[in-house]
């Protein structure tokens, strides 16, 4: 069953916190059972497992190590448990936060944009503080972190604040005013916590997502495999699809023609089939509402 926790007890929980970590005590609200069972809910939702457990090799869960294959070159997704010397462990929440929201490790040093800081950054306060409560509850796992396999000057970090100041936007989710709840909960769950565009949309040379093409598809994905169209447009995208549908789809695998998805796909199901069947029909109600965009490959 989903993590379920009432949205008055969520912001009691949040408030809690928050004046945990300014009276000086941020390992505290880790232990607030509520809280760690609303992060993992939403860390589900974010798919954080699939990226930070190398489970090819057997790795521990958000352990790190995955290798994560781009035009760029080979990153390694690093360890994001509490361990105190190769994890998160010294981080502090604020610290925490400010890698999820503008790509920054607690050294000072920026993240490469395969950690999509960019769709995170939407992700509200009271969310990303509960994901640092689920995190801080993990077993510590000791496990060193390895350096992407990146030519220079690529593998040189400064440059991060370069395409920062070309391509990254910061700022919270803001619901859009006339819409329902249902397709702003799917706003925010698509483009923010889930992050679907960042492997759903096509990226420029520099590697940053075309936004005029948001969730166009695109045969670049990751680890070079292709990834659909789930715009609206009928003939390449899901514009056929109802939101049952889709529902169905993050709920089982299944498509509209008895197909099952697969590969990293298949990956993303097995953490949307344990959010709540509101959240995954909220998602079917947005993507909807996408403008159609046709895709060059599939004419």
């Amino acid at each position: 069953m989903p993590h379920q926790v009432p949205r008055a007890d969520q912001e009691i929980a949040t408030l809690l916190a928050l004046l945990l970590i300014f009276a000086g005590a941020p390992a505290a609200f880790a232990t607030d059972a509520g809280l760690v069972a609303r992060g993992a809910y939403l860390a589900d939702a974010a798919d954080c497992a699939a990226c930070h457990t190398d489970s090819a090799h057997g790795g521990r869960p958000y352990a790190g190590g995955r290798a994560i294959a781009t035009p760029f070159g080979t990153f390694y997704s690093p360890n994001i448990t509490p361990d105190p010397a190769t994890g998160i462990g010294r981080w502090t929440a604020a610290q925490f936060l400010r890698a999820l929201y503008d790509g920054v490790r607690a050294d000072g040093a920026n993240l490469f944009p395969v950690f999509p800081y960019p769709s995170f950054t939407g992700i509200t306060d009271s969310d990303g503080l509960a994901i640092w409560a689920y995190l801080r509850s993990l077993p510590p796992v000791h496990r060193e972190n390895r350096p992407p396999d990146l030519p220079f000057p690529l593998s040189w970090r400064p440059l991060q604040s370069v395409w920062k100041r070309l391509f990254f936007t910061p700022g919270r989710f803001r619901p859009t005013p006339g819409r329902s709840a249902a397709w702003n909960r799917g706003a925010y769950l698509v483009t923010a916590l889930a992050h679907c565009g960042e492997c759903h949309t096509p990226r420029n040379l520099l590697g940053a997502m075309e936004r005029s093409r948001f969730l166009a598809g695109t045969a670049h994905g990751p680890d070079g495999k292709p990834v659909p169209n789930i715009t609206s447009a009928r003939e390449t995208g899901i514009g056929a699809w109802g939101v049952g549908d889709i529902a169905t789809l993050l709920a089982t695998g299944q498509t509209p023609d008895f197909d099952s998805v697969g590969g990293a796909m298949g990956e993303v199901v097995q953490s949307t089939s344990r959010l709540t069947e509101a959240d995954r029909r909220a998602i079917a109600v947005y993507l909807k509402t996408v403008p159609p965009i046709a895709t060059p490959e599939q004419k």
